[in-house]
């Protein structure tokens, strides 16, 4: 009996020495959330991230502008191009021309040209004149500053050289909406605030769709190339938007797509009319029938062209004063627009139907483009008195507009990429059971070397290359903070694995723990025995 209860003790002794030495680390070891290493230091830098933006600015002062004296003390003058002719307004395009032929610039920079009070280039209402290109003609009277070098020359012109790069780069105003969604600060009016608010957030990429909405194919017959008209007016844009975001742009033909609202009729006007208070109503129907890319997840920007049938034709559209507006057309924030299109005065009572309508593609494109501008970010750009601001031509956009958008857009992507970054490693360290593999950890990595190099490249004026890191910085961030990986233990709480782990151990260990706690008894039953001895 001595014999089987000493080999009884050494046996549980042994279970669970077994038990307590390999079995638990090993079962620690397999079943161990793992999480592979991440900055954290880099990461809590961004909670305090403190962004510095610089802009080259060149100033050349023209034949005239300066004394003979002030001619010597600053340095590294230059003659610059200035002529006059009948047409003033033709002349200040030739000298935008000329003089962006004449400077290289590199993207965010700006250069301004200070030309004489006396110059015949400007007519005598216009202080500063800004091109298409990154350079502006600005109207001083620098050598009234007796006895002045080039830090005084450079003083006195000032306040004005920052009313020029406020208006052709970024400002206060733009930085705060670029951080705030995009919400334009100081804006009082209701108008002013939908401005604000129509641009979509910044994105890798977006999905144009242009569709035309014909709701009487029996009566109407319509012909559009939107081929030609995208290669006029929307790809001149989108390839100028190229080091912003991805594009991809497609059309369709949609019949017997009606609004879903049905207009009345006004007979002052003699037309049917659609009021501001409508046309929330329209986009659901419409957008039912206009199909999504599912293959997608980047923003889609819908513009429609809705031909009206011959029953509720013409149709004009009235804004809150209940006034008509001028292109017939309005646009949705963050969704796209919508153009009426007439074409009722096409036929007439003897008119055979359908009637083949070819669609004035210039006249819809103009509207389109205008309404795709805010969508992207342009933002009316409010000029200062005595400022005329050259219109953006063929390609639908000035140099220095794209830089405008390039500067918030950096800021944006920044913003938005640190914010990704610092809620996900906060989400890491509250939920511990959250696997942290190695792609999760280079996604994370990446987003925080290119914002640091992103914003290193602000502070030295590099638009461009700023741009660029930013861009892969929210995309480095996004792909870490939407990983499938991160969603599968998220559903298996501590209590959760309690109740898994314990209907297995507990059969097992309950009769290990009462050997060891019956050993125990019988150790202290010995030590007591022996004690009993002595006394």
């Amino acid at each position: 009996t001595t014999v089987t209860g000493t080999r009884g003790r050494s046996a549980a002794v042994a279970i669970a020495a077994l038990v307590i030495a390999a079995g638990i680390p090993l079962w620690w070891k397999t079943t161990e959330t793992y999480r592979a290493w991440l900055p954290a230091a880099r990461i809590s830098e961004l909670e305090a991230l403190q962004l510095e933006l610089r802009v080259e600015v060149e100033v050349v002062f023209a034949r005239g502008t300066l004394s003979p004296e002030q001619q010597k003390k600053v340095p590294a003058s230059r003659i610059t191009y200035e002529s006059c002719c009948k047409s003033k307004s033709l002349c200040l395009v030739e000298a935008d021309h000329a003089l962006h032929t004449l400077t290289e610039t590199s993207c965010g920079s700006v250069v301004i040209y200070i030309i004489p009070e006396a110059s015949a280039l400007l007519p005598q209402d216009m202080r500063v004149y800004v091109g298409r290109s990154r350079t502006a003609l600005l109207r001083s009277q620098v050598a009234s500053v007796v006895g002045a070098g080039l830090p005084e020359v450079l003083a006195a012109l000032d306040p004005q050289m920052e009313q020029v790069l406020q208006t052709m780069s970024f400002n206060h105003q733009d930085v705060t909406a670029a951080l705030t969604d995009r919400l334009r600060p100081g804006l009082s009016t209701r108008d002013s605030l939908a401005d604000s608010m129509r641009a979509f957030k910044s994105s890798p990429g977006y999905e144009i769709t242009f569709s035309l909405l014909n709701p009487d194919p029996k009566h109407h017959q319509l012909h559009w190339d939107v081929e030609a008209a995208l290669d006029a007016y929307i790809y001149p844009l989108l390839h100028k938007m190229a080091p912003v975001a991805n594009f991809s742009v497609d059309s369709q033909i949609l019949y017997y797509a009606v609004l879903g609202v049905n207009p009345r009729y006004d007979a002052s006007a003699s037309a049917y009319t659609l009021s501001a208070d409508s046309l929330a109503h329209v986009i659901n129907p419409v957008e039912a029938r206009l199909g999504s890319n599912a293959a997608s997840s980047n923003p889609v920007l819908n513009f429609l062209l809705y031909v009206p049938d011959s029953l509720h034709s013409p149709l004009i559209i009235r804004n809150d004063q209940k006034q008509e507006v001028a292109s017939n057309a309005f646009h949705s924030p963050r969704w796209g627009g919508i153009m009426v299109y007439n074409v009722d005065g096409a036929y007439g009572n003897d008119t055979q139907f359908p009637v083949d309508i070819a669609i004035d593609m210039s006249r819809v494109m103009g509207v389109f483009l205008s309404q795709l501008r805010l969508m992207l970010g342009f933002q009316q750009t409010g000029a200062p008195p005595g400022f005329v601001l050259e219109a953006a031509g063929r390609e639908g956009v000035a140099e220095w507009e794209l830089d405008r958008l390039l500067w918030s857009r950096s800021v944006e992507n920044v913003a938005t990429a640190s914010a990704s970054i610092t809620s996900l490693a906060q989400l890491l360290d509250q939920i511990a059971n959250i696997v942290i593999n190695d792609n999760i950890a280079q996604q994370v990595a990446s987003a925080v070397t290119a914002l640091q190099a992103a914003v290193a490249e602000l502070e030295a004026g590099n638009l461009a290359l700023a741009l660029e890191h930013s861009r892969e910085a929210i995309s480095a961030s996004e792909r870490a903070f939407f990983d499938p990986s991160l969603l599968h233990l998220l559903y298996f709480p501590d209590d959760q694995k309690f109740a898994i782990y314990i209907p297995l151990f507990l059969p097992m260990c309950v009769p290990i723990l009462l050997s060891l706690l019956k050993i125990f008894r019988e150790v202290q039953q010995h030590r007591a025995e022996k004690r009993a001895k002595r006394d």
